[in-house]
């Protein structure tokens, strides 16, 4: 064979597991079909900024190892992720905290917005009682019972309406299984102990881990399957797994996004890197001002021209990208008997959300690959 590995995706899980064979001098093919090497982390520049071209990306984890690991291949900056929810014109800041509290109620102490919470769930409650409901039968219900009603109906209803295409008293209770909330005035959206991205944009991120190894974009594994299945020992897939069975059991179902981008003759448009629209009745769930991800403030006002993307969440439909699986009953055990055919196998390797059929941050994908090869990520 001419090739250790043939690498089916030039995302993180394939570009970090292409990195590591590397390093146990294994010969790899890193193929990937889009024009570009990155997988959704890939940035392009525009005007002289670096544009998160698949959507907002914040590295975030607590795993000092992993931290290290990927500021040895380039460093990162310590952007902090505050997003910010606007409402009729309103702002509140993300996530549910004492900022968020004070703005919806005015409420100064912890112990005001516990009883403010207390209050309206309890409200929620008594009336789906009186209906004669003890459990949640959908997610309006689920999250009037977390958080009453005032944060359900500004900040979560039409937000979550726009991003799964239903209403919310159409949606399964278990996508929201709980509402995290801080009784302190922090900003900080996770709560990992390193955050940042790369200096330069995510792909030297990618240029790094994939750098002296062999790739080729433009590249269908599928479209010369018997040629691709016989020049390497093993394949390590991280596409989606029902198309690798040719659907055999049917095709597993997706949320995708799109993105419309606009440059803007100004410094700062927004003031902020994601500023969240949680009206129904605005068809974009998000704006990106992609400055705001490298840039310091003097930075921003020395560079006069800014980029932003505006996101759309949509059913998806063959030709657009899957992003986000769509995890019911029916979906999950589809998966279940994909899964069992991937793990009789003995020359293939599958990782990654579309390959696992789950949502991943990045860095536990990069822990994924770490455990593959029996690296102590603790």
């Amino acid at each position: 064979m001419k090739y250790d590995y043939l690498i089916v995706g030039s995302g993180l899980f394939g570009a970090t597991f292409a990195y590591k064979a590397k390093q146990q001098g294994k010969r790899c093919l890193v193929i990937d079909k889009r024009a570009h090497l990155g997988g959704n982390i890939y940035c392009e520049n525009i005007e002289g900024i670096n544009i998160h071209k698949y959507g907002a990306h914040i590295f975030h984890t607590s795993n000092k190892k992993i931290w290290d690991f990927v500021n040895s291949i380039v460093e990162f900056n310590h952007y902090i992720n505050s997003p910010i929810a606007n409402y009729k014109g309103q702002l509140y800041n993300l996530p549910f905290n004492m900022n968020t509290f004070h703005q919806m109620w005015g409420v100064k102490t912890p112990k005001e917005a516990k009883q403010k919470i207390e209050e309206q769930k309890n409200e929620a409650i008594i009336q789906m009682e009186k209906k004669g409901i003890n459990i949640p039968e959908n997610l309006e219900e689920q999250a009037l019972m977390l958080i009453g009603k005032d944060i359900y109906n500004i900040l979560i209803k039409g937000y979550t309406e726009k991003q799964w295409g239903r209403k919310c008293t159409e949606l399964p209770p278990f996508i929201i299984k709980r509402l995290p909330v801080r009784f302190t005035f922090d900003n900080n959206y996770f709560n990992d102990t390193y955050q940042g991205i790369p200096i330069g944009g995510y792909n030297k991120l990618i240029e790094g881990l994939l750098y002296g190894i062999e790739t080729k974009c433009n590249t269908d594994f599928f479209s010369n399957r018997e040629y691709f299945e016989n020049i390497a020992n093993s394949i390590v897939f991280t596409g989606r797994i029902d198309e690798f069975y040719q659907y055999r059991f049917g095709k597993l179902e997706y949320r995708s996004v799109y993105f419309k981008e606009e440059v803007h003759n100004c410094t700062n448009l927004q003031g902020n890197a994601v500023i969240n629209y949680t009206e129904r009745d605005i068809p974009y769930t998000r704006i990106i001002e992609h400055k705001h991800f490298e840039m310091t403030e003097s930075e921003i006002e020395q560079h006069n021209k800014t980029v932003i993307s505006k996101e759309y969440s949509t059913e998806w439909k063959k030709g657009m990208d899957p992003y986000y699986p769509i995890n019911n009953e029916r979906n999950n055990q589809m998966y279940l008997l994909y899964k069992e055919l991937a793990q009789q196998e003995s020359n293939t390797i599958f990782g990654g959300r579309l390959a696992e059929y789950k949502y991943y941050d990045m860095a536990p994908i990069i822990e994924k690959v770490f455990n593959l090869f029996n690296i102590n990520t603790k």
